[in-house]
C-alpha cells in the first residue's frame, strides 16, 4: 500500500510540470528507440550482406580473370592477353576429384537492339547450370538447354529489364534480338524475374548487376564472337583476350571446400597464375560476414547506448533543479515524521517513472523502425532515383529487422539509468536537516 501511494504521489509531482517532465522524458524516448533502430537497421544490413553470400552458395569456389596491374594501369595500345583459359578448366576437373561440376562463363558488354530499341547491357556465355548456381528463376519461356550448347544454337534468355525496355508492349518469346558490333540475331527462348544486384563484398567480389544480362551459350559465343574485345578510337584500338571471365567449381561437400579452394590455388600458381586470376570462397566470406555482423551489432549498440547516458545525465539534472525546488516540502516532510528511506524512495519513484514511461514510447517507436524506413524508400524511389541508385546495394535492398533482444535490453537499460541517474539526487534530498529544509524560501 505504501508502494501504491509513493507512486500515485510520484505521477502527482510530475504533473505539477508537464513541460519539464516531458522534456526529460525526451532523453530517454531518443535513447531506447535510438538502440532498437540502430540494432534494427544493423541487423537488416547484416542479414542482406549474408544473404548475398549464402546466395553464391557455400559449395562454390569462384575463379576469376582480372586484369593484372601493369596493363590496367598503363597507356597501351595493342592487345593485351590475359585471364582464364579453358585449358586450364579442363585441367582442374581432371586432376581435383572433390569438384563436382565446373561452370565456364564469359562477359562482355554488348548493345542490344531490337527495332528502334537499344539497350546497354552485358553478354553472358554460359552453360545451363548457370541458373541454378547464380539463383536466376524462369519467368517465361525457359533457360538454356544442354541441346542448346552441342548444337550452338543462336537462342538467347533475356533479363527481366532487358525484356521490358525491349519489349514494353509484346511478348518476347520467339522475337530476335540483333547484337551489335557482331551482327547477328539471337531467338528469345525465355524471360527471367527480377533479380537484385549483389553488392561488392570486400575487395574480394565485385558487386554484379543482372538486370542488363543477356544468355547465350558458351558455345554458341566461343565460335560467334570469340575471345578478342576490340576498343576503337580516333585511329587506334585497344584489345583484350580473355578466354574465360569466370570458373565457377561446385564441390562436393561443403567440408572440402577449403581444402578445395587451397588445391585450386596451387594448381593456378604451378602454371603461373599469378596476377591475373583471383579466387573468391563464399564459404569463408560467410565466416568473416558472421564476425563482422557481431562486432557491427556490438558497436551500433554501444553507439546507441551514449544516447540513453545522455538521456540519464538529463534526467539528473532535471531532478537536483526539483530537489532544490522542493526544499521546503522535504524539510515540511521530514518534521511531520517522514524518514529518509521515505523521501529517497519518493525521488527515486518520480526518475523511474520518467525512465520508464520515456523507454515505453520509445519501444513504441522503435517497432515503427521498418515501416519508416520502407516509406523512405518510396519515397526516394518515386522522387530521387537517381540518389536511390547511387546508395550501395546492401543499404538499398535493406529491410530492418526488429532484434528481440533488443526490446528488454532497451527497456531494462533505461529503468537501470532511471535508478543509477536518479540515486544521487534522491539521496541528496534525503540528507537535507529538516530545519535549514523548513527555513529554505
Amino acid at each position: 500500500m505504501l508502494i501504491l501511494r509513493t507512486w500515485v504521489l510520484g505521477a502527482k509531482s510530475l504533473t505539477l510540470h508537464p513541460m519539464r517532465s516531458l522534456l526529460t522524458v525526451l532523453g530517454i524516448f531518443i535513447g531506447v528507440a535510438s538502440v532498437i533502430w540502430l540494432l534494427a537497421i544493423g541487423e537488416g544490413i547484416s542479414r542482406e550482406a549474408q544473404r548475398q553470400i549464402e546466395d553464391l552458395g557455400a559449395d562454390t569456389i569462384m575463379v576469376r580473370s582480372v586484369k593484372p596491374p601493369a596493363e590496367a594501369t598503363a597507356d597501351n595500345r595493342g592487345v593485351t592477353p590475359y585471364g582464364l583459359k579453358r585449358s586450364e578448366y579442363d585441367r582442374l576437373i581432371a586432376t581435383i576429384p572433390t569438384i563436382r561440376s565446373a561452370l565456364p562463363i564469359r562477359e562482355i558488354r554488348r548493345q542490344f537492339r531490337y527495332g528502334g530499341r537499344l539497350v546497354d547491357g552485358r553478354l553472358v556465355g554460359c552453360t545451363p547450370e548457370y541458373a541454378d548456381v547464380t539463383r536466376l528463376v524462369v519467368d517465361r519461356g525457359r533457360f538454356l538447354e544442354e541441346a542448346d550448347l552441342h548444337k550452338r544454337q543462336d537462342v538467347c534468355v533475356l533479363a527481366a529489364r532487358v525484356a521490358e525496355r525491349l519489349f514494353p508492349y509484346e511478348d518476347p518469346l520467339g522475337r530476335r534480338i540483333y547484337i551489335a558490333e557482331h551482327k547477328d540475331f539471337y531467338q528469345i527462348v525465355g524471360v527471367l524475374e527480377h533479380r537484385n544486384a549483389t553488392a561488392a563484398i570486400g575487395g574480394s567480389l565485385d558487386s554484379q548487376d543482372f538486370s542488363n544480362d543477356v544468355y547465350i551459350p558458351i558455345a554458341t559465343m566461343r565460335q560467334r564472337i570469340g575471345d578478342s574485345v576490340i576498343t576503337r578510337g580516333s585511329g587506334t584500338f585497344e584489345g583484350e583476350i580473355v578466354e574465360l571471365n569466370q570458373i565457377t567449381l561446385r564441390v562436393d561437400h561443403v567440408q572440402n571446400v577449403l581444402a578445395t579452394a587451397a588445391l585450386v590455388e596451387d594448381a593456378l600458381r604451378s602454371h603461373g597464375k599469378l596476377n591475373d586470376v583471383a579466387t573468391v570462397v563464399p564459404l569463408e566470406l560467410l565466416e568473416q560476414a558472421r564476425t563482422t555482423r557481431l562486432m557491427f551489432m556490438v558497436f551500433m549498440g554501444l553507439i546507441a547506448a551514449i544516447s540513453l547516458v545522455v538521456g540519464g545525465i538529463g534526467i539528473m539534472n532535471i531532478m537536483l533543479a526539483t530537489v532544490t525546488e522542493r526544499t521546503r516540502e522535504i524539510g515540511i516532510r521530514r518534521a511531520l515524521g517522514a524518514k529518509r528511506a521515505d523521501i529517497t524512495r519518493q525521488f527515486l519513484v518520480e526518475t523511474v517513472a520518467l525512465s520508464v514511461v520515456g523507454g515505453v514510447t520509445g519501444i513504441l517507436a522503435g517497432y515503427a523502425c521498418p515501416i519508416v524506413i520502407e516509406q523512405l524508400r518510396l519515397l526516394l524511389e518515386s522522387h530521387a532515383p537517381e540518389t536511390m541508385q547511387n546508395l550501395p546495394t546492401v543499404v538499398r535492398n535493406v529491410k530492418p529487422t526488429i532484434v528481440p533482444l533488443s526490446i528488454p535490453l532497451a527497456f531494462g537499460i533505461s529503468v537501470l539509468i532511471g535508478v543509477a541517474f536518479g540515486l544521487y539526487p534522491a539521496v541528496r534530498a534525503a540528507r537535507m536537516d529538516p530545519i535549514e529544509a523548513l527555513r529554505h524560501e
